[in-house]
């Protein structure tokens, strides 16, 4: 087992893995910008060390100071957390070339499932659906044209790599196609390095399941169960839950054993989440995260198994002892993203908390960085709390999420747990008959 971890990421993440890492006996690094100086994962890690001014690309997505810090602290491991660098194939490389061990997958295979288009033909070979599109990246609006045509309208036009809602542009026909065509290439260029984009076929207001698979060096892989994560505002999950509360259980047992199989023929190492959209009661491969997820928690609630202590005993070469017939998955589990901004407008609202009481009682955890005093940085992601609720069943646990939304105090920015309560009290939400497109068609209502 490793003896020293230095944790390559901030926030909440951050202090979730400072205290796993604390749970093996293992001590921390942690670093942070000059801003973060002040951050509680700093406050609770062995050592911190500080790697560059507040801009991301001066600390956190600047790998020089980071295998720095870990180099003068003597860590033997880095863990990247979620965001930043922990999909970086060449992190991943560089830390191994620095004799350390990054917990995650190999760069190889975070490189292979990187490549959208790449993974979507991998997945297809080893059995899995995929959703119909391009089979290459596209060379010019002419190729487009001619594959959307075939496709059918309306389409997708998506950025070949990255993340989190960029380079997506759902285009209606062909005179959508030929005006957003430069202007999404253009976004891809300036977020992810390159011009690589793909069309596929679109789908009116389908599911978003994710299967949350745990793999260890040997070849050995099981899945802990499905996360429905429909709801999402500019492509960006707001609320997350386990199980999904439209899927049968033949669903369910179909679609998570044949990832399982997929994954184990191509093959993988650590977690994984492989997320699809689920439409007309079937499944559409979408792409593969090889990195821990934000919504790791709920997966957690329900099977009483720690993710990231999996995650570092299969990165320290320990084979993975838990078999598919020891997963309980019990109960129901919801998660919502509490963010600092405006919850009619969305604007950002970075600055100093006043105050601050987290929600508590059976069934409740609370992921969170804050603590009265603190600041919430403008510079970076304005996820600042997660409220996981675990009960018997949704109704409960709906009825429990609303409870502790309303027993939360965070006074000095502005979040939207307004937003939240909205949303839970909501009937369609309640059936759980909502989609991708739910909330956005819900906020359109609202306004």
């Amino acid at each position: 087992m490793f003896k020293k971890v230095l944790i390559a990421n901030r926030g909440e993440i951050a202090l979730r893995v400072v205290r796993t890492c604390r749970d093996l006996g293992i001590k921390t690094v942690a670093v942070h910008s000059t801003i973060d100086s002040e951050s509680m994962h700093v406050r609770l890690a062995d050592e911190a060390v500080c790697i560059g001014e507040p801009s991301i690309k001066k600390s956190y997505l600047n790998p020089a100071p980071i295998l720095a810090a870990a180099e003068i602290t003597n860590s033997d491991a880095i863990h990247p957390g979620a965001g930043f660098l922990s999909e970086n194939p060449d992190f991943a490389s560089m830390v191994a070339k620095h004799k350390m061990k990054f917990i995650g997958p190999t760069s190889e295979q975070i490189k292979m499932f990187g490549d959208k288009l790449l993974a979507k033909q991998l997945m297809k070979k080893n059995g899995l659906p995929v959703i119909p599109g391009s089979e290459k990246y596209l060379k010019n609006i002419e190729e487009s044209k001619k594959i959307a045509k075939k496709i059918g309208y309306p389409v997708i036009l998506k950025a070949g790599s990255g993340g989190g809602g960029k380079g997506i542009r759902v285009i209606k026909n062909e005179k959508d196609l030929i005006q957003s065509y430069p202007i999404v290439k253009q976004e891809v260029l300036n977020s992810f390095g390159n011009q690589n984009v793909y069309l596929e076929k679109f789908f009116n207001n389908p599911k978003h399941i994710e299967v949350q698979i745990v793999a260890d060096k040997k070849g050995k892989i099981i899945h802990l169960g499905e996360r429905d994560c429909s709801i999402q505002r500019n492509k960006q999950k707001i609320i997350e839950e386990t199980p999904s509360p439209v899927l049968s259980n033949k669903e369910r047992n179909y679609i998570c054993n044949l990832v399982v199989k997929t994954i184990k023929k191509i093959g993988y190492e650590s977690l994984g989440t492989v997320e699809m959209l689920y439409y007309k009661r079937k499944f559409y491969f979408m792409e593969m995260n090889t990195r821990v997820q934000i919504e790791h928690t709920i997966t957690e609630r329900v099977t009483g198994i720690d993710l990231i202590k999996q995650q570092i005993k299969i990165a320290a070469g320990q084979e993975l002892k838990l078999n598919q017939k020891d997963i309980k998955n019990g109960g129901h589990s919801i998660q919502c993203r509490i963010n600092a901004e405006d919850p009619l407008t969305f604007i950002p609202s970075p600055g100093r908390i006043k105050e601050y009481h987290a929600p508590g009682g059976p069934g409740v955890r609370v992921d969170s960085a804050l603590y009265a005093g603190c600041i919430v940085p403008q510079q970076y992601d304005n996820l600042i709390s997660k409220v996981i609720i675990y009960s018997r069943n949704r109704n409960e646990a709906i009825l429990r999420l609303k409870r502790c939304l309303i027993e939360y105090v965070i006074n000095g920015i502005k979040t939207n747990i307004p937003l939240h309560l909205k949303i839970l009290n909501n009937k369609e939400y309640i059936s759980g008959k909502y989609h991708i497109n739910w909330l956005e068609h819900f906020l359109s209502v609202q306004n």
